[in-house]
Order: structure tokens, then C-alpha cells, then sequence
């Protein structure tokens, strides 16, 4: 149980670096100050025909130390109904990037939606339902803390239309979930998952966070299989990243508690092993999904695509941002919501613009995008699909990339062949490293070390 299968210690050393998570290209740290009539014209010049809606719900219950999502923790519930009131107040003056267009995919994240209320969460339904158009079958999917989530609390989700679900699970080890101050209890977690399957959720995820303080291969091995007894559908399986000096949350965490390179790989290690002979496939980096799921098809058809929620079925829509620091991809623009709930609401009252950040995507950011996100999703890029989408001559427009990767050849991590590139599954734990080779910006000192440990 202490030693690495298929890590090699040589790699880790040279290939530990920092690197982005790659939700989106460019990051987000790219982002300076937009018009708010750059994202008009992409949406008309560039825009889908049908949208995945994103609705930020910042608040929590409680801190949890490795978080780096942007919150606000209270305890005071009617914080959520003022931000409702200025979630409709949006809805209203971004009309312009949604009207005509069916929603094919509906996301909750946060923070944690679950400080809604029940109540709340129907307020929120309505409000929906009476701005947007809704595809059949559409996913409608919320993430939920199991903390303050019960049977009923689902039940009333289902209701509303809510088909898939995930739930923080992290880790179960005790030693593990006190120093991320996040006490839960497995056994309530396993009751809501197969609850959710009752009251009709098709699909149900769990998250796992590897590189936690206090986690070794025997502690986790115990959450991995405390996992799978649950049966979920997905598993997202997330490194952590220790930013301190901008998560201020995670300067609670003592450092020396942490797992190093060697040991985190390990734990990633362990985990891929685990759910790949348990019947899930892997999906990109860092999720698990049952053959059967629509993650796994998408996947095996070539159609698995990545945004800023993460891997995703559907690439033929935009994304629309709803909430404070929600981010917007609209044709070939990145627009953001104020990230301070405070500059949120003011923007609103004083009816000026809400997008204040974003990117217009040149067409260089463009090719580097499709290379970037077809190796994330598919460990995989023909060249003549490169080629013919945006007419030119891959071998020539990344000559300087192909060289530095030859390097990377010969340490086994990809392959460099006449037709495609391809990174074998051995190194999929580098693809992040990797595919910074093609990210223009990268070269950038100040900005590449803002960025987490990519393993």
C-alpha cells in the first residue's frame, strides 16, 4: 500500500510544475476589462442557438479551509432572498444574450445552493421557468453540501425538476475532514444518495479531493471504497491546490500535514486504479463515470467537450453566467460578473454594466483552445481536424511547441506522430503540464506562478 504502480518518480520531479486547470482558454487570469458591447456582437456575430445556464449561489453555512470558490459564509437566511431579488433584476438586463434561445443544460454551483431553503429554491424555479425556455429533457443539475441536506430537501428538488445531484464528499476520514474543517458523517451521505435515486435523480456524483492534509494511501483507500459502496454514477476527483497567499481560508491548513508530490501522485495513482477496475471510465483528467452514463458515451463518440463547470456533453452552446463572479462564454468572448457581492448589487442598482472583465478570444487563442481542450477531454489531437477547421498547417503554426515537446517524447508522455498527437494513458496525470506547451501566455513568470501545482 506504499508504493506507486505506474508513477514515475523522475517525471513527478520534472514535470510538478504550475499549471492551470484548463476550464477555459485563456484562464481566467487573463481576464482585463471588456465593453459590455464586446459580448453584444459576439452573441450576435458568434453566438449558439441554445445556452447552458450557470447560476452562482455564493452563500455557506460554514468555512470549509481548502475552499477556493468564491463565498460568503452566514448564517443569516434572508441574505438569500435579498440575492434572489437581484438574481431576477439579471435575468431582466442580460435578456439580450438569452431571448429566442432554449436552455439545454441547467447547473447550480457555488458556494453551496444548499443554503436555499426549499422555499427558496421554488422562488428560484419560478423565476426560471418564467424567463427561459427549457429543451426536453434538459439536465438540470445542483450542487449540494450533505451537511444541511435531508430526504425531504430532495424530494422537494426532484419536484422541481432537478435530475442529477452532486454531493461534497471529500474524504471520510475523520483525522482528514477536521483539519479542512468539514466534520460529515458517510453513513448520512450514503442515505441521501440512494435517496436521490428514489425520488428520481438519474444521475448522482460524488466529489473526492486528493492532497488533503493527513491523507495517506491506507486512509484513502478506506474513502475510495466507502465510494463505490454508494453506487453514484460519477466521481469527480479533485486535486487539491494550496494557494494561501490567495484562499486566506487556507492558511489554516498546516502545510507540513500535507502530502508531497510523491505521495499525492500515489493517491491519484490509487484512485484511477480503483475505479477503472470497478467498471468506471475515465473521463479527462480527473472524473469517473459509468459505462452507461452520458459523460462515458459522450466520451467514447468524440463529443466530450470542457467549460468552466468542467467536462461537459454539450459543446454546441454558449454558457451564460448568472450571479456574483459568474463568468459568461458567448461566441468568441469571456465576460465576468463582479466578483464582490457588494459591486454586484451596485452595478445592478445603478444599471451599469455587470460585465466589467472578460476576453475577446483572438483567432490564435482560438486554434490553441481546440488543441488545449481536445487533449483534455481526449488525450488526443488529429491534425488534419485542426488543419481543416481553421486552415492552416499544424506542424508549421506549432513548430516551436513540437520542438520543446520532444523532450516530452522521450521521457514516454506523448506521442508525437505525422498525423496526431497523443498522450498515452500512463501520463494522463501530466496532461495539464502538457498542455501548457501550447498556452501562449504561459511564458509569463508572474502569471504561470499564480497558478496551482499541476500534480
Amino acid at each position: 500500500m506504499n508504493t506507486i504502480t505506474s508513477i514515475c518518480t523522475r517525471n513527478l520531479a520534472k514535470y510538478a510544475q504550475s499549471a492551470p486547470r484548463y476550464t477555459s482558454y485563456p484562464t481566467a487570469l487573463k481576464f482585463s476589462h471588456i465593453q459590455e458591447q464586446d459580448v453584444t456582437l459576439a452573441s450576435e456575430s458568434y453566438g449558439s442557438d441554445s445556452l447552458s445556464l450557470y447560476i452562482h449561489i455564493p452563500f455557506c453555512h460554514t468555512l470549509c479551509y481548502y475552499c477556493g470558490c468564491n463565498k460568503i459564509v452566514t448564517r443569516h437566511q434572508d441574505k438569500a432572498d435579498g440575492y434572489l431579488n437581484y438574481l431576477q433584476k439579471e435575468i431582466e438586463i442580460k435578456r439580450y444574450l438569452h431571448q429566442e434561445k432554449r436552455i439545454a443544460s441547467l447547473h447550480l454551483g457555488g458556494g453551496s445552493p444548499s443554503f436555499l431553503t426549499s422555499g427558496q429554491h421554488k422562488r428560484l424555479m419560478a423565476l426560471l421557468d418564467a424567463n427561459f425556455v427549457f429543451e426536453d429533457g434538459c439536465e438540470k443539475s445542483i450542487e449540494l453540501d450533505p451537511r444541511h441536506v435531508d430526504t425531504d430537501y430532495l424530494k422537494a428538488l426532484s419536484n422541481l425538476g432537478y435530475n442529477r445531484v452532486s454531493f461534497g464528499l471529500q474524504d471520510v476520514d475523520h483525522k482528514v475532514q477536521t483539519a479542512i474543517n468539514r466534520v460529515q458523517s458517510t453513513a448520512h451521505i450514503s442515505d441521501l444518495v440512494f435517496a436521490a435515486k428514489s425520488h428520481g435523480f438519474h444521475s448522482v456524483n460524488l466529489d473526492l479531493i486528493y492532497g488533503l492534509p493527513h491523507q495517506t494511501l491506507e486512509t484513502f483507500s478506506t474513502t475510495l471504497s466507502a465510494t463505490l459502496a454508494m453506487m453514484p454514477d460519477r466521481v469527480s476527483l479533485f486535486s487539491y491546490a494550496h494557494l494561501p497567499t490567495r484562499f486566506a481560508a487556507q492558511r489554516k491548513i498546516d502545510e507540513s500535514f500535507l502530502p508531497d508530490a510523491t505521495l499525492k501522485a500515489a493517491l491519484y495513482d490509487l484512485a484511477v486504479n480503483h475505479f477503472t477496475s470497478k467498471g468506471f471510465d475515465m473521463i479527462g483528467l480527473d472524473h469517473f463515470a459509468r459505462t452507461t452514463d452520458t459523460l462515458a458515451i459522450a466520451k467514447k463518440n468524440g463529443e466530450l467537450h470542457r467549460n468552466f463547470q468542467g467536462y461537459t456533453t454539450r459543446g454546441d452552446t454558449d454558457l451564460l453566467g448568472i450571479g456574483v463572479s459568474a463568468i459568461s462564454t458567448i461566441g468568441n468572448a469571456y465576460g465576468q460578473n463582479p466578483k464582490v457581492l457588494k459591486d454586484y448589487y451596485e452595478c445592478i442598482d445603478e444599471n451599469t454594466p455587470l460585465t466589467k472583465v472578460g476576453l475577446l478570444l483572438t483567432d490564435d487563442d482560438l486554434i490553441r483552445r481546440e488543441v488545449i481542450m481536445a487533449l483534455m477531454c481526449n488525450l488526443n489531437v488529429e491534425k488534419s481536424a485542426i488543419e481543416s477547421k481553421f486552415a492552416i498547417n499544424f506542424d508549421e503554426y506549432f513548430a516551436e511547441e513540437l520542438t520543446l515537446l520532444e523532450e516530452v517524447a522521450r521521457d514516454g508522455l506523448i506521442e508525437l506522430g505525422a498525423e496526431r498527437l497523443h498522450v498515452p494513458e500512463k501520463a494522463r496525470i501530466y496532461i495539464r503540464a502538457i498542455c501548457a506547451h501550447f498556452d501562449a501566455y504561459f511564458k509569463d513568470v508572474g502569471l504561470s506562478a499564480r497558478y496551482s501545482k499541476a500534480i
